[in-house]
């Protein structure tokens, strides 16, 4: 039986073309044809999640029925009342199922059973409503809107992270012709873009480059006092960034290009981020749907908590307190092991050291110069500082420093 892995073969695309012929028509004319485009959805996740990942399947379903009864729930209690105990419970409640599958590893060999394809970013849709109805910004609700919006296919595995409000918009309102028109043109550039990143430049670094300076890395791991830091260490820490971005960027511009064939304008993952001066202006332009959706979601509330209830007074470490916890929560979503958690500290520290030299720059302006060198080599001692992080992200210091030595026979 067909099993399709979203984006991971040209093939995939030959299938999508076809389904969504008949869609492209219709939005062409003015008219979006919802029922056919449910059937292609409700395909599309068929053909992921069968053969050998119908468990995968099962628990998307039981997932979905649990998080639409959760959401549509909390919205009947929120048109009535609005207690923070009901609403805290009701984000806790709406995590746990992630909770569950990131914790699973530490006390099992075995993946969870409720663990499928995409539920990182399925969780973020549903947080968000729930977050967002207690705000008050929305306010009606339609359970199948909402399923719609959790199941949108081209962006279920590895997002971009749509806003309910931004996407409902999109699907409710068909663009003109022309504007259509410039959509698809817009979506196939993306799509074109997103080949040449995956299967060109993804592969060389990380198919055919990766594996090599990975094994001349481990062929050093005496070097340093017994560290492994080592030349080829080095050069495996900027391949391993490079292929990153490259396949995860062109994972998301395929998402982002296949949701504007759709007439869904889903908003961009990546702007450029090795071109960042600094490590905040990095994460504005680095996966930043999710950038945005831990500022909006963890890092403003854990702000607005801790000086409503005075728990910090002084402004500047409410702001570095807000920005460790945000980025703890971040190196746990990814994982829970030293390097994840280690990854998130680094990062909230780096901020938090940005932030204290963009004060202390301010201060003394006149003395510091700003031309052209310096932001060049702002550029340069960020893009270090990423890559550096990206190593420690990828795991490969654990293999390299826990990892038994292979017995050799003679």
């Amino acid at each position: 039986m067909i099993n399709l892995q979203p984006y991971a073969n040209p093939m995939y695309f030959v299938y999508l073309l076809i389904a969504l012929v008949p869609l492209m028509i219709g939005l062409a004319f003015g008219r979006r044809f919802k029922i056919y485009e449910t059937i292609v959805s409700f395909l599309f996740l068929f053909l992921i999640f069968d053969a050998d990942k119908w468990q995968q399947g099962v628990a998307l379903i039981g997932y979905v029925v649990f998080e639409a009864a959760l959401v549509w729930g909390y919205h009947r209690y929120r048109s009535r009342q609005n207690q923070t105990w009901v609403f805290v419970l009701a984000v806790i409640a709406s995590i746990m199922p992630l909770v569950v599958v990131k914790m699973t590893p530490v006390f099992s060999p075995h993946p969870s059973l409720i663990g499928f394809l995409g539920i990182s970013y399925l969780t973020f849709k549903s947080v968000q409503m729930i977050m967002e109805m207690r705000d008050g910004t929305i306010k009606s609700f339609s359970l199948w809107a909402f399923i719609r919006f959790l199941l949108f296919f081209p962006t279920i595995s590895s997002g971009p992270i749509d806003r309910f409000r931004r996407f409902e918009q999109d699907y409710e309102k068909i663009p003109d012709r022309d504007a259509y028109i410039d959509m698809v043109g817009k979506g196939v550039h993306y799509i074109f873009i997103g080949f040449l990143y995956k299967y060109i430049l993804g592969y060389l670094f990380g198919t055919v480059a990766l594996p090599q300076v990975a094994r001349g890395a481990m062929g050093m791991r005496d070097a340093f006092f017994g560290t492994g830091l080592s030349l080829e260490l080095v050069k495996y820490m900027y391949t391993y960034s490079m292929y990153l971005f490259f396949d995860f960027a062109g994972y998301s511009l395929f998402a982002v290009g296949v949701s504007y064939l759709m007439g869904i304008a889903t908003p961009m993952n990546f702007n450029k981020p090795f071109i960042a001066g600094n490590i905040k202006d990095f994460w504005q332009r680095w996966h930043m749907t999710l950038s945005f959706w831990f500022r909006d979601f963890i890092f403003m509330r854990v702000t607005f908590f801790i000086m409503k209830h005075k728990l910090v007074k002084n402004r500047i470490r409410v702001s570095q307190v807000a920005y460790l916890i945000n980025f703890l929560v971040m190196g746990f979503w990814h994982g829970v092991t030293w390097y994840y958690i280690i990854y998130g500290l680094f990062h909230a520290a780096a901020i938090i050291i940005n932030d204290i030299w963009l004060r202390f720059k301010k201060k003394h302006r006149k003395s510091l110069p700003h031309n052209k060198w310096t932001q060049a080599l702002a550029i340069f001692i960020t893009f270090n500082v990423v890559c550096f992080s990206f190593l420690i992200f990828s795991g490969f210091l654990n293999q390299l420093w826990f990892a038994p030595i292979p017995h050799v026979s003679r």
